[in-house]
């Protein structure tokens, strides 16, 4: 049976255990690596206060995703999104006396599947515990969780930075992946935070749902990695098929705990965990400016007043402001849940859930990378699940890898953008956008026809070549018919002939675009300027 580590905590200095190979190509830990992002430079190593100490950040996140399993995590109580108000509740989400909780296996399943496309540890064997604090939406006063023995801990997750900000790699441990069940949703009335309200009411819909919390190692330096970070988590979780991911519902959440300290001294400084951050962008806003507030005080002499807390992001003023003191694990008085019994794995369980996992986001990237692409296009297309899965499906069909990605990122993806859909949601199929960039390479169409029936493809489902039929588009190559239309169009045009042969060379533009309008844009470019270069020159 496979040895369970006690968990390390949030900020352990230990690294990760990433394996040599991932560390050497992706990871660089030094403190060089990590780079405070300034509203000056966001590529600078620290931040210079007035007082000529240089101050680097520590930040560690804790993030909370909700399964997209059918009914709760100890219920049968469906696990719904957006339903009515207390509809889908019962004895035990409620907290009512002598309920029992039930585990649903598909929670252990998709835990295991983030723990391992996370490069955990598995633990065959973990409990759940009892997480004791009151709060209104917590109806047992306790939340079921698990503490000593999580299903999984000392992983990491590999992190490709975008282009437009350095690109490069980056490495981040997880400290640990974790079983629990969410709370209930309280609906302030009148104001945006308790503080502001009338009155507020209690939705039990969501207690119970199933979540799975990551911890990572506090190896983050800047809101950009922290940002990039909890993308990339997402992007694992879609691609897993466990969750949606959708910050916007809460699907996701980040607690984030940034701390400042002098560069080079290995303590920590005190730690503020920052909530209510329903974006990637709000997120990196948000540590930004806490780095700066904390940053800000050290300066002053005012370190003391940086206070173990929780604020909050107001995205309308962009500031954090104080919620609560930070609650300390021994007041949660943890104790093993005495209602669930172990959960225990076997290896063989383990090795299928392997290898059932489908590629993931960082290998994706690294194949595309080896088919030529440029990292911009890759981070792109491997972004989302179902795009780089359609791109697969195109690039599967023999077509050129560069013009598919092309096509997808560009006049589709436009498309798509102004139609606010999905590619899942149109009827264009990876077959019929391989058929069309085939046909604008052999000479059938041009360029320009292709992106007029492109929407064609999109909205009715048609092949490439029966959009072209039905609507007479085929290129016109043959060289007789050409020449005859350039022609007419000389002998329209004598004056500018003329000039043409007067020196004037840049109208052989205006001359295309005459045969381009009486062809309906349907002749052979190439083929076109060969001809008209040949009588205009005679």
């Amino acid at each position: 049976m496979q040895t369970v580590m006690m968990c390390q905590a949030l900020e352990s200095p230990n690294p990760h255990p990433c394996n040599l190979l991932t560390c050497a190509l992706y990871c660089d830990l030094s403190s060089a690596s990590h780079s405070l992002f300034l509203k000056e430079s966001q590529s600078s190593s620290s931040v210079v206060a007035d007082n000529g100490l240089e101050y680097e950040a520590v930040i560690g996140i804790e993030t909370h995703v909700q399964l997209g399993t059918a009914t709760k995590a100890f219920c049968s109580c469906p696990s719904q999104y957006g339903a009515e108000p207390n509809a889908h509740v019962c004895p035990v989400c409620m907290g009512l006396p002598g309920a029992l909780p039930v585990l649903n296996d598909k929670v252990v399943e998709y835990g295991v599947k983030l723990a391992l496309a996370l490069h955990s540890e598995i633990a065959l064997t973990s409990k759940f515990d009892r997480k004791q604090y009151f709060y209104p939406d917590l109806p047992k006063g306790y939340q079921i969780s698990q503490y000593d023995v999580p299903i999984a801990s000392k992983g990491f997750i590999d992190v490709d930075l975008p282009v437009e900000f350095g690109g490069g790699h980056r490495c981040f441990g997880i400290t640990r992946v974790h079983m629990e069940e969410d709370a209930g949703k309280l609906v302030h009335a009148g104001g945006e935070r308790l503080s502001g309200s009338s009155s507020s009411q209690v939705d039990l819909n969501r207690a119970g749902v199933p979540l799975l919390e990551v911890v990572s190692e506090p190896e983050m330096r800047t809101g950009l990695e922290a940002a990039e970070y909890a993308a990339e988590l997402q992007r694992l979780v879609r691609y897993l098929g466990i969750s949606n991911g959708n910050m916007q519902e809460g699907s996701m959440r980040c607690d984030v705990n940034v701390s400042v300290r002098p560069k080079g001294r290995p303590q920590f400084g005190t730690k503020v965990e920052i909530k209510n951050m329903n974006s990637f962008s709000a997120m990196q806003r948000a540590i930004d400016f806490e780095i700066d507030r904390q940053v800000t005080l050290e300066n002053e002499g005012l370190g003391h007043q940086i206070k173990q807390e929780t604020r909050l992001w107001e995205e309308g003023s962009q500031r954090t402001i104080s919620m609560r003191s930070k609650e300390g694990l021994a007041d949660y008085r943890y104790f093993p849940e005495p209602d669930l019994p172990e959960v225990t794995l076997t290896q063989d369980y383990v090795d299928a859930t392997q290898a059932m996992l489908p590629e993931l986001p960082n290998a994706k990237r690294r194949r595309y990378e080896s088919l030529g692409l440029s990292m911009q296009d890759v981070l792109v297309l491997a972004n989302d699940s179902d795009v780089a899965a359609f791109f697969d499906e195109v690039i599967g069909k023999g077509t050129d890898v560069k013009q598919a990605a092309n096509w997808i990122m560009g006049d589709l993806s436009a498309w798509l953008k102004n139609e606010k859909l999905a590619i899942t949601e149109t009827k264009l199929t990876p077959a019929a956008l391989a058929e069309l960039i085939d046909l604008i390479k052999d000479g059938t169409i041009s360029g320009k026809i292709g992106k007029e029936i492109l929407p064609e493809l999109l909205q009715n489902g048609v092949s490439a070549r029966e959009a072209i039929e039905a609507k007479g588009l085929s290129q016109i190559s043959d060289a007789a018919v050409i020449e005859s239309m350039v022609d007419a169009i000389i002998a329209e045009n004598p004056k500018q002939v003329a000039a043409y042969r007067g020196g004037k060379t840049k109208l052989q533009g205006f001359f295309v675009g005459q045969v381009m309008k009486v062809s309906g844009g349907r002749v052979n470019p190439a083929l076109l300027n060969k001809i008209l270069l040949s009588k205009l020159n005679c």
